[in-house]
């Protein structure tokens, strides 16, 4: 048997090429004004104010940025560290330093927008899986989004 070598460069570039990222955006209309909510979102630390899943975060800072490490109700911690944030806007661009999620790579915006008398908020992560099937990791970061959709519905009522 004879291997075409156009063929077994083509196989060793895909075995090269990394995974292709993994998204999820989840939205949720909330009827509040949207500056009540982003207050309610708060600083990098407030998810731990309004996050069903989170028990406590604490804030720290790494290299002039902050880091919010997340003790998780039920155990498990997530540390997080905060690549932009845009007041005007309402919107905050975080990424996964550790996690015990089955995810890597991550990378996600949560921001808040005018929507009628009360407002839209929009979570959107990307990433790759990692040790569970995509439709798994996916199905995990997208129930992260919704519980918390919930959570701010709650604390903004």
């Amino acid at each position: 048997m004879r291997i075409h070598p156009l063929g077994a460069a083509l196989f060793a570039s895909l075995l090269a090429t990394p995974a292709l990222a993994l998204d999820v955006t989840k939205t949720a209309t909330i009827a509040a004004p949207p500056a009540k909510v982003w207050k309610t979102i708060g600083g990098f630390c407030g998810i731990g104010d309004w996050h069903p899943a989170v028990e406590k975060c604490a804030l720290s800072s790494k290299g002039g940025k902050s880091v919010r490490t997340l003790s998780l109700k039920g155990g498990g911690t997530i540390v997080e560290e905060e690549q932009s944030r845009d007041e005007a806007k309402m919107a905050y661009t975080y990424t996964i330093l550790e996690s015990p999620l089955p995810v890597s790579g991550y990378r996600s915006t949560l921001s808040v927008a005018p929507e009628g008398s009360g407002s839209k908020l929009t979570w959107t992560g990307s990433f790759q899986a990692k040790g569970a099937p995509d439709a798994k990791a996916q199905e995990v970061i997208g129930g992260i989004y919704e519980a918390g959709f919930k959570g701010l519905a709650e604390k903004t009522k």
